[in-house]
């Protein structure tokens, strides 16, 4: 398959004749994927949209849609190498992302410092009508931005994948190829200093009001 058809598999190809999305877990698509190029575009259908949200709030939408697009065609390149035994895609996914998103690391980091400075969150300000929860939301992203911006990159994507990927421990550490127990180590660490930073505030539940905005 060519790069540019990637998504041909990725974003327009037919599921195999005879079956249905529902009826194959991850595993069996991209084992049949193998043979059948094609197959490829279930695993597309399923994950996109979430894999996109994620990266969306990392590195905001002009870089969204590059970023997924890589996230898939170096899926469909490695696909002959994936762990059938793992049902799920996707943890393997959003390991992908991440480590695609540390590529920009630069961009995060300035969307982190605009936030910080401003408040606006150009993913969920078009949804926030009115102007008291704006001004609210706006202070509470303000502060989890510069704790964001100042974790080490490492803490920061376990974190977010976490939160905001909604990935358990054990998938997280997956996801970053590291050990459950530095997924839990890491996460504890993330959260006592964005706690800090927040005044003491439940950073779980801050984050993920971030995401639902």
């Amino acid at each position: 398959m060519s790069d540019t058809s990637r998504a041909g598999a990725a974003a327009g190809g037919e599921l195999p004749a005879g079956e249905t999305e529902a009826e194959a877990d991850d595993a069996s698509v991209i084992e049949r994927s193998r043979r059948e190029p094609e197959a490829f575009a279930a695993v597309f259908h399923r994950h996109a949209a979430e894999i996109k949200r994620y990266v969306t709030r990392r590195l905001g939408a002009d870089m969204a849609e590059d970023v997924v697009a890589d996230t898939f065609l170096v899926a469909f390149r490695g696909r002959a190498g994936y762990d059938l035994s793992r049902p799920s895609a996707r943890p393997w996914l959003y390991g992908i992302a991440t480590n695609l998103i540390r590529r920009h690391k630069r961009v995060e980091l300035q969307r982190l410092r605009v936030l910080e400075r401003t408040g606006v969150d150009p993913v969920t300000e078009p949804f926030t009508e009115r102007s008291d929860e704006r001004l609210s939301a706006g202070a509470v992203r303000r502060s989890l931005a510069a704790a964001l911006a100042r974790l080490p990159a490492g803490h920061r994507d376990v974190l977010l994948v976490v939160a905001w990927g909604g990935l358990t421990y054990p998938e997280a550490a997956q996801a970053l190829g590291i050990p459950v127990g530095t997924v839990r180590s890491r996460v504890s660490r993330a959260r006592g200093k964005v706690r800090e930073q927040l005044g003491g505030v439940d950073p779980t539940s801050v984050i993920e009001e971030t995401v639902h905005g």
